[in-house]
């Protein structure tokens, strides 16, 4: 079976990190959330373990599983997703944890897929990703280095031979395309339109292909 691994932190966007979530578990792909810590939270704090994640709108979602480096690389998963809100992005961004596992699943010799979403795509950064295609949210847009070719598109693909196909969107409202990019990358078009069909977007409204 095909595993898929995002990551959740408090203030992270709930509409990104929930889209994401739902629709691979529609396409038959087994999804585990892992929480990233991050000391004092200016959104709250829970007696839970893992605890709750208190997202960027102050909804509350139980990860299942606080982060372990060691259970989490690409030798388990074969996607690994990093969703945006500024507060989460920056939690991730910032965690050496997180840096170190991005490479890692970038650099396996079998090739893995790593999604950004939103201020998510921040995480190339810290993790010092070379440059290539990507895209975030606008508000980020500013802090990617020159050497990253920077496209304003709902999706970027980019796909450097021997390394992982980072695919990256800019916030909430490409999050359908996002994940439908993911699907196919990891099950195929039929499977693809085999989750689209049954969700009933309006014509023209699903934003794939972008």
């Amino acid at each position: 079976m095909v595993k898929a691994l995002i990551l959740i932190a408090d203030g992270t966007e709930e509409m990104e990190f929930t889209i994401a979530y739902d629709t691979l578990i529609r396409a038959g792909i087994e999804c585990t959330s892992a929480f990233i810590p991050r000391g004092l939270s200016p959104y709250g704090s829970s007696d839970t373990s893992p605890p709750l994640a208190v997202c960027s709108r102050q909804v509350k979602i139980l990860p299942d599983i606080t982060l372990d480096p060691l259970s989490a690389g690409p030798e388990k998963y074969d996607a690994l997703i990093i969703p945006g809100g500024m507060g989460g992005a920056v939690t991730m961004a910032e965690s050496t944890e997180v840096q170190n596992l991005v490479r890692s699943y970038y650099n396996h010799a079998e090739k893995r897929i790593i999604g950004m979403i939103c201020a998510g795509s921040k995480v190339a950064i810290t993790a010092t990703l070379p440059g290539q295609p990507i895209t975030s949210h606008p508000s980020v847009q500013s802090e990617f280095p020159e050497h990253f070719e920077y496209k304003e598109q709902s999706v970027v693909v980019s796909a450097v031979p021997g390394k992982a196909t980072l695919v990256t969107s800019r916030g909430p409202g490409t999050a359908f395309p996002f994940v439908f990019t993911l699907i196919e990358l990891l099950c195929g078009k039929d499977k693809r339109d085999e989750v689209v069909g049954p969700m009933i977007f309006p014509s023209g409204t699903t934003g794939y292909p972008f």
